[in-house]
């Protein structure tokens, strides 16, 4: 074999051997470029989860939010709505015809009256609960009363209706302590109504 021939046997085996290594390098990029194809189609369907997710979150926070608001404002009218209905059954109230009115405190002093021996508060303009009013109720309340009840000096600022004192201990049935009572318990029942409608 002479040179030139090695030369041509070197080269085919050089050459088979390149067109080895292409075959092997074409055959490993596809496999690759397979590889990597399946990988971003894992990727592009995880990102579409996740944004569609990311999306159901940011509208049902975004419902959640709006929900309140709605709520929140209905609320407020609602409480814009009881400020005048309270502010017309106060009125109301303090403007009472005189017998209606010794009427109404007639059953309210009965019933607050815890010993019978209670000083009778009244408002700074009280010309209603009396002293003789303050005798009909001492007859009212009978032999299971000390029936000596009496009419208190000190006057307040109470918009009607009293306050029962026995020492330290007051009772105080003023007509804006039973207002802000009915309206608290209004106040309750529309807190509950606002906080079940977020559920």
């Amino acid at each position: 074999m002479d040179a030139e021939q090695v030369t041509e046997k070197i080269l085919a085996d050089a050459r088979a051997e390149a067109d080895k290594i292409a075959r092997e390098a074409n055959k490993k990029e596809r496999a690759e470029q397979g590889e990597y194809d399946r990988q971003l189609d894992e990727y592009k369907k995880q990102t579409s989860a996740l944004a569609q997710k990311a999306g159901e979150e940011k509208r049902s926070h975004m419902l959640a939010t709006a929900r309140m608001e709605v709520a929140k404002e209905y609320l407020a009218e609602k409480r814009k709505i009881l400020d005048e209905v309270f502010a017309a059954a106060r009125a109301k109230l303090q403007s009472l015809a005189d017998d209606e009115y010794r009427q109404m405190m007639t059953k309210l002093m009965v019933k607050a009256v815890e010993t019978g021996d209670e000083e009778v508060i009244v408002d700074r303009n009280e010309t209603r609960i009396d002293r003789s009013f303050i005798k009909q109720i001492n007859r009212q309340l009978g032999p299971g009363y000390q029936g000596n009840l009496r009419l208190a000096e000190e006057r307040r600022d109470l918009g009607g209706g009293f306050i029962l004192r026995r020492g330290k201990i007051k009772n105080n049935v003023s007509i804006d302590v039973l207002v802000n009572q009915a309206r608290e318990e209004l106040e309750i029942e529309l807190a509950k109504e606002l906080f079940a409608s977020e559920r």
